[in-house]
């Protein structure tokens, strides 16, 4: 290992390069995009933040775009280790990390030199890859110290040699720019109001169909030939352009079309792929099922980043669906996105991902003065008020104690806070998929399969071999919640009741609710109005510095309609009843959880006892499609049943049989 410190440096579907319409630059004036010969940008850009999953040509590609981002957020880059094949002594790893990460040496404390080391965590550490590419591994964003331009004063200084060799090298600094000039997108700067969202970006020269590449038409029609053959209730809908190019595809195998029916109140849009412009342009829609594991709803490629592509997109998982709305719909910040929902989903809730936010921070603010007292306060107001006006309080002392009133991200979140800020969505049922507290994350489904460079037909192998895995995680939820009883903690009435309905790990998340009750010391009477009655609960809660504090919240009960409700929002934000509520329920001495607040999606036997409402009141006489499809997710109820065990299989192959030979029975009776 070594440590350095680096210089302040289609058949029908034809082929197109991924070009991002926002970018000002073109390949012909390459230099315009980054001055790297000097070291610093011209004019004000915004490098995407380096993300685990990025994948480059080369160790210098790689080298190369982290020194740029680095001087753009204002920080210097050393490469802290290096590791090389024992034989040929070939760089197969690195450890690229900021200047100021470590401490001075023991030896080195009494010199002179100003100490500059503050144990900074930044850093990306990277690998080479079977594919002879090097790939992002672990990235830490947060610096514990001041960002800025007073780093580039040891430019000046740099010898005449290495400013040679930074001279010699532009060859190699065009080509990166040619690489990476898709991850620079142009900030703006202050000016421009409608620079708050993403703008929207095509990803193609074409941006009226999509940009495959060779081999990738033949790749789809292979995929969706197989699908047909081998996955009766499969459904597809291709969008193609008036020249007869495919622009955008829609696509939903038969278990993920089924758990739409169970789990289609509560989406979450993940465009990963199409916002960070990656090889294979896909959005997936999202849902959560009754074990708290992410569910898949349906996938989608599409053409560009538009309004008219989701709105396609949307309209085809609506047709796939028979017309049902989601409850909720989360996404992330973008205009494209808002309008497609507004005109497809206008009775749904649109709300924003507060994952996805929090990850933006230290992006967005990481090169401001007091970086780490602006998170702070930051995640104080998002996480630790519970009413509005404590929000706005919070909010209104970070930007005058910070001076960020004009910033300009920052001012965007504030007119959009009732769509993220969980003090604002107490109404809004999420399923789980809130993020509503501190390091919870929303990741995205095809995690670990899919990266910046994975090519289409890739994928769509990736894609099943993803799904195999999930729909196992699934049933093997399945059966462990069905064949164990867990193990129960306390002696409170609502944990034995709850054990014996929720699938395992619903149960466990009920579980540490009810053993935080232990943390509630105190519930007295605030105010009474007729049946309903204002609880106050102290709860002891962990704060910063491993410290104790005391926090108030307030519970409504009414006894007569079985009603109660917290501020917190648990019941919304997660589907089950918090601490607080169930303190008071117990309290005034009620040893069940009322039945409306056990939800159904939750129960271990979800499956069997609910029956996805498709319209089978009002049958259609003649629409047979209706028909399969009502069939279909009946008859996939007892398959998936029956594989459970052999006994499982037994009985419900006995049934279909029997079936079969009454459907006969009604063909003899006609004939």
């Amino acid at each position: 290992m070594e440590e350095e410190e680096a210089p302040p440096s289609n058949d029908q579907f034809p082929e197109g390069k991924c070009v991002g319409e926002s970018l000002k630059e073109r390949d012909s004036e390459p230099t315009e995009l980054l001055d790297c010969q000097n070291g610093l940008p011209e004019g004000k850009k915004e490098f995407v933040a380096p993300a685990v999953g990025m994948e480059f040509e080369s160790y210098d590609d790689a080298y190369n775009y982290y020194n740029c981002y680095a001087k753009e957020v204002g920080f210097r880059v050393r490469v802290k280790n290096s590791w090389f094949k024992r034989n040929s002594r070939e760089k197969y790893g690195a450890v690229l990390c900021c200047s100021s990460q470590g401490f001075k040496r023991i030896k080195d404390v009494n010199r002179l030199r100003k100490e500059t080391r503050t144990g900074c965590p930044a850093m990306i550490r990277m690998r080479v890859m079977d594919s002879k590419r090097w790939r992002v591994l672990e990235v830490t964003h947060e610096h514990n110290h001041l960002l800025g331009a007073k780093i580039y004063k040891s430019i000046k200084k740099m010898g005449a040699g290495m400013k040679r060799k930074m001279q010699s090298s532009s060859d190699s600094e065009v080509r990166t720019i040619k690489l990476y000039r898709a991850l620079v997108i142009d900030a703006g700067g202050t000016e421009n109001p409608n620079n708050n969202l993403r703008e929207v970006r095509n990803f193609s020269e074409h941006p009226n169909q999509l940009n495959l590449k060779k081999g990738d038409s033949q790749a789809i029609y292979n995929y969706l030939c197989r699908m047909q053959l081998t996955n009766p209730n499969f459904f597809y809908l291709m969008d193609l352009n008036d020249e007869g190019h495919l622009r955008n595809l829609f696509w939903v195998d038969s278990r993920c079309r089924a758990s739409c029916g169970y789990f289609g109140d509560v989406i979450y849009v993940d465009n990963t792929c199409l916002s960070n412009r990656y090889e294979t342009p896909l959005v997936a829609l999202v849902g959560i099922n009754h074990h708290g594991q992410t569910v898949l709803l349906g996938c989608g490629l599409l053409a560009g980043e538009t309004a008219e592509s989701y709105t396609w997109l949307f309209k085809a998982w609506l047709a796939c669906v028979s017309g049902q709305c989601p409850q909720t719909i989360i996404t992330d910040r973008c205009n494209a996105l808002q309008n497609a929902i507004a005109e497809v989903f206008p009775k749904s809730n649109l709300r924003f991902s507060l994952s996805h936010i929090m990850k933006k921070v230290p992006e967005k603010l990481g090169g401001l003065r007091n970086y780490d007292g602006i998170r702070k306060t930051f995640v104080k107001a998002v996480f630790e008020t519970l009413k509005a006006i404590e929000f706005e309080a919070a909010w209104g002392f970070m930007v005058q104690r910070f001076g960020v009133t004009e910033h300009e991200w920052l001012r965007s979140l504030y007119e959009d806070r009732a769509r993220w800020a969980p003090v604002y969505l107490k109404d809004t049922f999420f399923a789980g998929l809130s993020a509503s507290r501190p390091g919870e994350n929303v990741c995205p489904f095809f995690d670990k399969y899919v990266h910046k460079q994975t090519p289409l037909k890739e994928f769509l192998d990736k894609y099943e071999l993803a799904l195999q895995k999930k729909h196992k995680e699934e049933t093997l939820a399945d059966i462990e919640s069905r064949n164990s009883s867990p193990a129960l903690r306390t002696r409170c009435s609502f944990e034995l009741q709850l054990s014996k309905l929720y699938t395992r790990e619903i149960f466990r998340m009920f579980q540490f609710e009810v053993e935080e009750m232990y943390s509630c010391f105190s519930t007295t009477q605030l105010h009474v109005d007729g049946p309903i009655i204002i609880f106050l609960v102290k709860e002891r809660v962990l704060a910063e510095g491993n410290r104790r504090e005391v926090r108030d919240y307030e519970v409504l009960y009414n006894r007569t309609a079985s009603e109660i409700r917290c501020i917190c929002s648990c019941f919304n934000f997660y589907g089950y009843l918090c601490r607080h509520a169930l303190c008071v329920l117990n309290f005034n001495g009620v040893e069940e959880v009322p039945s409306k607040y056990i939800l159904s999606r939750w129960k271990k036997d979800y499956r069997r006892l609910y029956i996805p409402d498709q319209g089978s009141n009002n049958v259609d006489a003649v629409d047979r499609m209706q028909w399969f499809n009502q069939l279909y997710g009946s008859a996939l109820q007892v398959v998936e049943e029956g594989a459970i065990s052999l006994d499982h299989y037994k009985v419900a192959l006995q049934a279909f049989e029997e079936s079969l030979n009454r459907v006969h029975e009604v063909e003899e009776k006609q004939d």
